[in-house]
């Protein structure tokens, strides 16, 4: 894996915090992307799709599983009946490797906690692993999506 160490820009973010089974993680992420086509804000370079990820689903009881899904935006999200809020990604300096095909089993994260970081001499920043979706929406076939994996670090 080609991996990259990069500073990542503060980003302003519109969230919807799903807690809960990761089974259920899915009508979370439809919630954001009604609120999306309702906001007029589709994919793009302007408005990248994120994953916050707090915690790894196959290490954590179901009930404890934690992601932010996001959209970039430009200026604060005004309340709304989707439940979406405003967050910010601070800038942070990152290791970063993309990750290709499906995202329900996202390998290249797994290579950075196991075996990139214990030989980097690097350490891990307070801010959780969070990953960009680069291409998202319902015409991306599973074997073509592509994910950038970003570990914060010191």
């Amino acid at each position: 894996m080609e991996v990259e160490i990069v500073d990542f820009p503060e980003t302003k973010v519109a969230v919807i915090e799903h807690h809960g089974l990761p089974e259920l993680e899915h009508e979370s992420v439809m919630r954001l992307v009604a609120w999306r086509i309702a906001s007029k804000l589709p994919p793009s370079d302007i408005h990248r799709s994120y994953g916050i990820h707090y915690n790894d689903p196959q290490q954590i009881a179901s009930a404890d599983y934690r992601v932010d899904l996001c959209v970039s935006v430009e200026s604060d999200v005004p309340r709304n009946e989707f439940g979406v809020v405003n967050k910010v990604i601070p800038a942070l300096r990152c290791v970063k490797v993309r990750h290709f095909g499906s995202r329900n089993n996202v390998s290249a994260a797994q290579y950075l906690f196991n075996h990139w970081l214990p030989q980097s001499g690097e350490k891990c920043a307070e801010f959780p692993v969070f990953f960009h979706y680069v291409n998202v929406g319902p015409e991306i076939k599973e074997k073509d999506m592509i994910t950038d994996v970003y570990l914060p670090i010191l």
